[in-house]
Order: structure tokens, then sequence, then C-alpha cells
């Protein structure tokens, strides 16, 4: 009889945890879509900017604390312990403040009573530990050592000292005002950020990522090394969408990476290659990764603009991947797949056109009808609504089937999921914006900036490659314990303008955005950095390969991008930038943009020619391996095909068009001596 008992007292309790873990379940996947629907109301009906802030990180903040433990790095909740219902409950009341109490805190501007410092120095306490636990200890402990650094400047090195400010004015300037938590990071993460990231989640949702894949490997597949170059192919195009780093790795590569090991490439290379790809994603317009988005808002430029400038550093990027695998696919000897699980290339682009169309009716309302991105977003977004609960019902009838109510339901269903993954992937995003303002925040309460650019023009003095070198060493350090967003505004603010001033003095008069796209580069480029190259240690989980060789070889691969933002920096027309009319760099209206369709085209093959003989050099191979002489010939072609302007400043060519002349010559020259012994055996080559 006691026997009985227990087991129905067991039964019960276990029943009750599946109740209390269905309840949980299903109250997070709510609180998910409720963010996503407040997102796209204030996407239609505009709120105060400050109101809509604090809402949209009081969902940040209760989600993290739902959704992820006390110790970082370890599965999710399944059920919600006591202590983080607490910090859920207090963070959300204490981010929310700033919006219920929003019209006395205004009355009351600088002269703040206990009760707002209490709940500010409470808040950001919570972000501080929502932080720690979203990604990681890094950020977090930078934005302690910057609120140290205000309050006790007067005990600083005289070279970083300042008078510093009391707990109270911190506590304030940091939450209570838009110059902190709430300045402009997480504006850009509330007004444009998510709608991307919500786009990029919808697509995915409605199949559009494994359209993309199977429309490179049809594409592709065949060819020497075809799944390595659908590789490339499918995270461009999941790249255009995505905007993340390890989304596009994880997404692409369960797919590819397989597939390129079974076609010969060895685990490490076939990991690296995607990551390669897919840390390129980042790069790709339409749309970039998040911090392109704050590029814009920082500038106070149209993210039009910002994807003109990003366009031909983007695709330069991409072929030159594309080539690099050509070359270890000859060099390997590796062939093609076998395509018969994959239908007729046509058959398969056309089953998929429904995709493609919200990405061009983006791109139509960014670049024909000029209008915000936000219009251009949500446009997209309602066109895919439409997809997604059409295109089940419509297959039916394709094929003849009856049509049923389940059907249309599917459609739903799936938007309704998709909202929940984007709540889920905001969350990083959200929190990293909103402490990367208490950095900005300090800048701007100290005069850090000034100070900065006094200590780097000592370190550096006025050489402004050192400084650069500098900057792009800073990004990659930085990069691997931060988001690229967080990467990005924490770099761009303390060295953009250091970098800007000292250009503008040794008479490189340089515009904004090629500045703020360079640090963008060297953050991205970070998600492969070893030893912490987060992109890597997913490819490799997935490839079974080491993480650290997978980075290293990463990397390597990823040096062709590494050069670019140094070309762009002192060749403005690869952003299609023709000059600056103004003398002020920061004055975006004063860009003039390349309009000659020609010469636009010139500079984006040469800067293709550029890229490819780099890729070349690196890998020791052309046509078939490179001589040591030919080497040496293909070394001039890189700065010549990317950046003719400064061969000229230096008197090694008397104009840009005979330097892409030159260019063009010595990588046709080498071209033709490498097929002339292609295929003759290596011990004869050696001779030659």
């Amino acid at each position: 009889m006691n026997e009985v008992n227990d087991n129905e007292e067991q039964f019960v309790e276990v029943k009750t945890r599946e109740i209390n873990s269905n309840f949980y379940n299903y109250f997070i996947a709510f609180a998910c879509f409720s963010w996503s629907v407040f997102q796209l109301y204030i996407a239609y009906f505009p709120l105060n900017t400050n109101i809509s802030r604090s809402i949209h990180l009081a969902f940040a903040v209760g989600l993290v604390f739902l959704l992820y433990p006390v110790t970082f790095h370890k599965k999710a909740h399944s059920s919600l312990p006591f202590y983080d219902l607490v910090f859920c409950v207090v963070g959300v009341v204490a981010v929310l403040y700033p919006a219920v109490y929003f019209y006395e805190l205004a009355d009351r501007t600088g002269d703040y009573i206990t009760q707002d410092i209490v709940i500010s120095f409470l808040a950001i306490i919570v972000l501080l530990e929502a932080g720690r636990r979203v990604m990681g200890p890094a950020l977090p402990i930078i934005c302690i050592l910057f609120l140290i650094y205000d309050h006790f400047g007067p005990y600083m090195p005289d070279i970083i000292a300042h008078q510093g400010a009391s707990f109270e004015k911190i506590a304030g300037h940091m939450f209570l005002t838009t110059e902190g938590v709430f300045g402009v990071p997480i504006g850009v993460s509330v007004s444009f950020i998510y709608l991307f990231v919500l786009f990029g989640s919808l697509l995915e949702r409605a199949g559009a990522g494994q359209y993309f894949i199977n429309l490179a490997f049809s594409l592709l597949g065949k060819y020497r090394g075809g799944p390595a170059k659908a590789s490339v192919i499918a995270s461009g195009l999941t790249g255009m969408v995505s905007g993340s780093s390890t989304a596009n790795v994880v997404t692409v590569g369960t797919f590819t990476i397989p597939l390129m090991k079974k076609a010969g490439l060895s685990r490490t290379k076939a990991g690296a290659i995607e990551v390669a790809a897919g840390v390129n994603g980042q790069l790709m317009p339409p749309i970039m990764g998040a911090a392109a988005f704050i590029i814009a808002e920082f500038l106070g430029m149209t993210y039009t603009n910002v994807m003109m400038a990003a366009v031909i550093p983007a695709f330069a990027c991409y072929l030159s991947l594309f080539f690099i695998v050509h070359l270890e696919s000859v060099k390997l000897g590796l062939k093609g797949i076998n395509q018969s699980e994959f239908h007729s290339r046509f058959k398969i682009f056309v089953s998929g056109l429904h995709y493609i169309t919200p990405i061009l009716i983006l791109l139509y309302t960014l670049l024909i009808a000029k209008e915000s991105a936000i219009a251009a977003a949500f446009n997209a977004i309602g066109f895919l609504f439409l997809i997604m609960i059409f295109q089940e019902p419509t297959k039916k009838l394709a094929s003849g089937e009856k049509v049923g109510l389940n059907d249309v339901l599917l459609g739903f269903e799936d938007i309704f999921w998709a909202m929940v993954a984007a709540a889920k992937s905001m969350t990083t995003i959200a929190i990293a914006t909103a402490l990367a303002g208490i950095i900005v925040g300090s800048i701007s309460l100290t005069g850090l900036g000034q100070v900065l650019s006094d200590l780097v023009e000592l370190l550096a003095g006025d050489n402004i490659m050192m400084i650069l070198l500098l900057t792009a060493l800073m990004s990659l350090i930085l990069g691997m314990g931060l988001p690229t967003t967080a990467n990005y505004i924490v770099v761009s603010s303390l060295v953009a303008p250091v970098i800007l001033f000292l250009a503008h003095k040794n008479g490189f008069l340089i515009p904004a955005i090629a500045v703020h796209l360079f640090v963008f580069y060297f953050g991205i480029l970070a998600d492969d950095t070893p030893p912490v190259g987060i992109a890597a240690y997913a490819a490799a989980g997935i490839a079974k390969a080491n993480p650290i060789t997978v980075g290293v070889q990463g990397f390597f691969y990823d040096l062709r991008t590494a050069i670019l933002p140094f070309a762009f920096f002192f060749n403005n027309k690869l952003m299609l930038i023709e000059s600056i009319n103004t003398g002020d760099p920061l004055d975006s209206k004063g860009i003039v943009w390349m309009s000659n369709p020609l010469e636009i085209l010139l500079v984006f093959g040469m800067a293709i020619v550029g890229m490819f003989a780099f890729s070349s050099l690196l890998q020791g191979y052309y046509v078939t391996k490179l001589r040591i002489w030919e080497r040496l010939l293909l070394i001039p072609v890189v700065p010549l095909a990317l950046v003719p302007n400064i061969c000229v400043k230096f008197g090694l060519m008397p104009n840009e068009y005979t330097a892409y002349i030159v260019a063009a010559v010595l990588y046709g020259l080498i071209f033709m001596t490498q097929w002339g012994i292609k295929d003759k055996p290596l011990d004869q080559i050696r001779a030659i």
C-alpha cells in the first residue's frame, strides 16, 4: 500500500514539474512574441524616444534572466530559480523607471532625488550582471573600469587625469539621460536593428536559408571543389539577410562542412573556409552586421550610404575567397560531387523566387524610393508575412491537393516562432548596446576623447599607418571577448576621432565613414581570431576539428579581408567616394559620390585584380605553383590595383590610370607564363 502511495506521489511530482516547465516555456514564448509585436508597433506608430528605449531594454533584461542561468555557458533554464525571478522583476522595474517617470524626470533634469539615484545604481548593477550572463565577463569588466575612471579621475596618472565625478552624477548621467545607457547605440537597436533581425529570422523560418544553400550547390556543386565554392556563395547569400557571423556559420556550415570533407578537404580547412565565408557575411549589404546601422546613426548618414560605401569591399572579399577556394581545390586535386540529389538549376531557382522578392522590396524602398531603413524593413516584413501565410496553401494547390485550415494556420505558427527567435537573438544585441552606452557616456562625461588623442599622438607620433595598426590590434583583442557591435562602439568611440584628427593633420582628408568601416572590419575579423574566435568554435564543432587550428587557418584565409580596410582608408574610391568638398571629414553631406558607371566598374575590376593577386601570394599558387620571380612580380600588383592614388602621391606613377594599366599588364603577364607551364610536371617547373 505504501508503495502505491509513493508511486502516486512520484507521478504527481513529475506531472507538476512538466506543467511548471510547460508554463515556463509558454511564458517565455509569449514574452518574446510580445517584444516583436511591440517593435513592429513602434515602427509604424513611433513612441517618445526615451520611453521606447526603456521598454525595449526592459524586454531584453527580463528575457536574459528568464533564459540564461547564473553560470555562463551552461544550458538555458528549463525552470526558473527563485533568485533569477527576483533579478528579472527587479531588473525590469528598474529599467522601466525612466519610461514610467518620464515627465517627472524631465522636470528635475540634473536635480535628481534619492529615489532616482538608487534606481539608477540598481539598474546599472542588473545590466552588468545581464551582460555577464549573455556575453561573458569582458564587456561588464570594461564598463566597471570606465565607471571607476569616471569617479577616481583626480587620482589617475597625469596624462589621463580629470576632475572626477560624484557617484550621484555618474548614476544620473549614465541612466537618466540619453548620454549613457539610453544613448545612440541602444537607440539604433530599438529603431533599426530589431526590424532587420526579425526580417532575417522570418526569412530563415520561411525556408530561405535552405533555398540559398540548394541554389549555390545546384550552380557550383559539380565543379572542382564545388562544395567549398558553394559554401562561399551560400554564406554570402545568407549573410545578406542574417548579419551574424556565428549564425551564418551554423546555418550554412551544418550542410556544407560535411560535404566539403566528403569532397576531400581536411576537417580544418573545411571548417576554416566556412568560418571565413560566414564571418564576411556581416559585410554583405543589404543587411550588414548590427554595427552598420550604428555607423549610420553616429555619422548622421542614411543607411543607404553605408551600404553604398560597403558594396565594393564586400564583393571583393567574397570573390577573392572564392578564388582562394579554387586555388585550394586545384592544389589538392579535388573533384565535384554527384548532383543527383539536386534537381535542375532552373527548377531550384524558380522554387524560391518568392524568397528573393522581400529582399528586392527592401532594396527598392532604400535605393529607389529613398525611404528610411525602418520603412524598408517594415515593408519587407509585411510582404514576408503574406508569403509565410500563403506559401503552404499555394504548394498544396499547385500539386492538386486539398487546402485545409491547418495549412493556413501553419503559416501563422511559423510567423509566431520566427518572432520568438528574433527576440531571443536580440537579447545579446540590446544588452551589448546598453552596456556600450556606459562607455560612450564615460567619454562624454570625462573628456576622455581628447586625452586619448594626446596619448595616441604621443605613442605613434604623426605616423598614420602606426595609428591604424594600433587600432586594428585593439579591435582584434577586444573582439575576442566582445560581440562585434559592442567592439565597434567601444573602439570607434575611443579611436575614430583621433584617427580623423591626425589624418587631417598629416594631409589626408579622410571621410569619417572610412575610419568607422575600418574599425567595423577588424571587429568582424575578431570572430575567427584565435584563441577566442566564436565563429571558429562553431565551425570546429561541426567539422569535429580543433577550434584553434580552424581559427588560425580561417584567419589566414581572411588576411585578404584585413588588407581591404587599409586600402579603402587611403583610396576612398573603393567606397564609391569621389572626394570631400568640405574641410570637415565629419560632414557626411560634403561627400561627393562616384557617378560615372565606367569608372565604378574600373575601380571594382582593379579591386578584384588586387585581391586575387594578394590571394595568390598567400597561397603560392595561380594557374599552377608560383615561382619566386612570379611572386616578386605579383607583389607590386596589389598596391597598384588597390591604392593607385598612393603610388601617385609618392611619385611612383604619373597618374592612377597608369597604375591600373601596369597592374593589369603584370597580372596578365604572370597568367600567360603560368598557363604555358601548367601541364608540366612539378620537377620541370622547378627547373625553369
